[in-house]
């Protein structure tokens, strides 16, 4: 529940100061897909993953099924074959991971290099929405997940912003 900190203007000598109440380990992941295809806008398929809070042996994130799942919806919006250009995360690089991808005959996967995160577009979309968020207050877990939610839609509708984001990373998407 704690806001990302953001530079904000005040009158000379009064601090602007956020309150914020920072209860519990609640935490609101997410997890999404910048899609293009020639001729066509590029579109923004998202999931969202509610932790409400400590649970031992669970994880906090995404699971290796939960990313399968988006990517089956992914799928099924699209209606066609995906290629996946994916990061090194720990959970996509996973055994469990890897047989889900093996048993998708419409997937193919490539690998990032690691440490690259400015070859990857979504990581403009968390950098767009984590300003987006910055100093705002949300009094419950419940407000702080549909504010993520209608900011991710907004971007849904920005196909100019997607572009941007995937013309930023300097990777030619054309088919050869």
């Amino acid at each position: 529940m704690r806001p990302p900190k953001g530079r904000t203007w005040g009158r000379r000598g009064h601090t602007p100061v956020v309150r914020v109440t920072a209860q519990g380990t609640k935490r609101v992941s997410t997890a999404a897909l910048i899609c293009i295809k020639a001729g066509r806008r590029p579109r923004l398929i998202y999931r969202i993953h509610l932790d409400r809070g400590p649970a031992k042996g669970r994880r906090k994130g995404f699971t290796a099924t939960d990313y399968a799942r988006l990517l089956d919806a992914a799928h099924q919006q699209l209606g066609g074959p995906v290629v996946l250009i994916w990061d090194n995360l720990n959970t996509h690089v996973s055994r469990t991971m890897q047989e889900l991808i093996a048993a998708r005959l419409w997937l193919t996967v490539y690998q990032l290099p690691p440490y690259a995160p400015e070859l990857n577009p979504v990581e403009g979309v968390w950098s767009h929405l984590k300003r987006s968020l910055a100093n705002l207050t949300k009094r419950n877990f419940d407000q702080l997940t549909a504010l993520v939610k209608t900011r991710l839609k907004r971007m849904q509708y920005r196909p100019g912003l997607l572009e941007g984001l995937v013309a930023k990373t300097g990777l030619d998407l054309q088919p050869s």
